[in-house]
């Protein structure tokens, strides 16, 4: 994972591509996320739930602005934008670090 983290207003956040130019598009390259086990691309949030709820996530429904999943007996929040086109690799990251050897994140 490579960019530069932003610490502003108590909020951390990667920055990818730091002073890239977003219409450009020849430095980014989307991001996919993987579930390695069946090597199936998740495109849809339903896809997502499918795969998290047999590893004991379980669906949150407190914030009507985000999709959150919560691990029960740890403390473990995965909270997503709403919109699945607003799904960035931050989220994919996040998924991986706390599903280890399940999810990845490759280049489209």
């Amino acid at each position: 994972m490579s960019g530069v983290w932003i610490f502003k207003n108590g909020v951390v956040r990667l920055v990818e591509n730091p002073g890239a130019n977003p219409s450009s598009g020849s430095n980014s390259r989307r991001k996919v996320l993987v579930h390695s086990p069946s090597n199936e691309v998740i495109t849809s949030y339903a896809d997502l739930e499918r795969k998290l709820v047999p590893l004991g996530w379980e669906r949150y429904y407190n914030d009507p602005d985000l999709l959150q999943f919560h691990k029960s007996a740890t403390v473990h929040l995965i909270s997503l934008p709403k919109d699945f086109n607003k799904f960035k690799s931050v989220h994919m990251y996040d998924i991986v670090v706390k599903n280890r050897n399940i999810f990845e994140v490759r280049d489209a």
